[in-house]
């Protein structure tokens, strides 16, 4: 019997967050932990009545210091790039590329001589902490497509399949070709690079191929992913001994509602979580 897309979309979630959802503490400890004896050095400078020969000094005697200044500017990247009237400039942080008088420069006109001269700051450990933290609040997108990964691959596991015996995460087209000689050159991904499925599932009689994803909110990447995987569904149904299998859920749809509709009425192997609880993997994988 044919599903009804409004009672299946009713049951979409607002959120699949655990509580390591949003913010991985852990992760912004280890951080903060790599770089303490280096900011317990730079905290000499809240304060500072001379700020520009203390840095200096500091510089010349602890170079290893330069490396905590891109996060003082809630940046990860080693190399920050600046423009001013003198011209360009691309300063490293890890292995220093100019002088230090145009490091001092690069501290006084980025406004952090401001911060730590004038009190604004007490502790240099405490404020990196809280910028790690507000970086880390940044990664929560991706941690909700693995928290949606790790629910799907749960399911599985509950299902019976075993993890490289009959089930495998993240596998390329190449790899499946190879591994059971299937011929899936009818999988164009629209030219892109080489298709690479979140799971597959492999049985006696089929191979699936499984994508999964949750979006907490809308925008215009949901249109374009169901419009792809409607394509996608077209193109492995041709495929004999292969079944498509997408598992996706989100109040995130609500924005892209109709183009999902439209996937749903071609692709029969479309799940949410709901379904997933309702212990469809074993109806699925047969």
């Amino acid at each position: 019997m044919k599903r009804n897309f409004n009672l299946w979309f009713r049951t979409f979630r607002e959120s699949i967050a655990t509580y390591s959802y949003y913010i991985d503490f852990e992760k912004v400890f280890v951080n903060v932990d790599s770089i303490k004896i280096e900011l317990s050095i730079l905290n000499s400078l809240i304060g500072s009545k001379n700020i520009k020969s203390d840095f200096e000094a500091i510089l010349t005697k602890y170079p290893e210091t330069l490396k905590c200044i891109p996060i003082l500017l809630a940046v990860r990247t080693s190399k920050i790039p600046v423009i001013d009237i003198n011209g360009s400039f691309s300063f490293n942080f890890v292995k220093a590329n100019y002088t230090a008088k145009e490091y001092v420069n690069f501290m006084e006109k980025s406004g952090l001589f401001d911060l730590l001269a004038n009190h604004l700051i007490s502790n240099l450990f405490d404020y990196v902490t809280g910028v790690e933290i507000g970086l880390d609040s940044n990664g929560r997108k991706n941690r909700g497509g693995h928290l949606m990964e790790d629910l799907i691959e749960s399911y599985i596991q509950r299902a019976g399949f075993i993890k490289d015996k009959n089930y495998f995460k993240e596998m390329y087209i190449h790899e499946i070709t190879e591994k059971w000689n299937t011929d899936l050159s009818a999988i164009s991904n629209q030219g892109k690079m080489e298709k690479r499925f979140d799971y597959v599932v492999k049985t006696n009689k089929q191979i699936y191929v499984i994508e999964t994803n949750f979006y907490g909110s809308g925008g215009s990447k949901l249109n374009e992913t169901s419009r792809s995987y409607k394509t996608l569904a077209h193109e492995v149904a041709t495929i004999k001994g292969v079944t498509f299998v997408w598992f996706t859920d989100g109040s995130g749809w609500k924005s892209a509602r109709h183009n999902l509709e439209e996937t749903f009425d071609v692709l029969d192997t479309i799940y949410n979580i709901a379904d997933i609880e309702n212990g469809v993997m074993k109806e699925i994988f047969k």
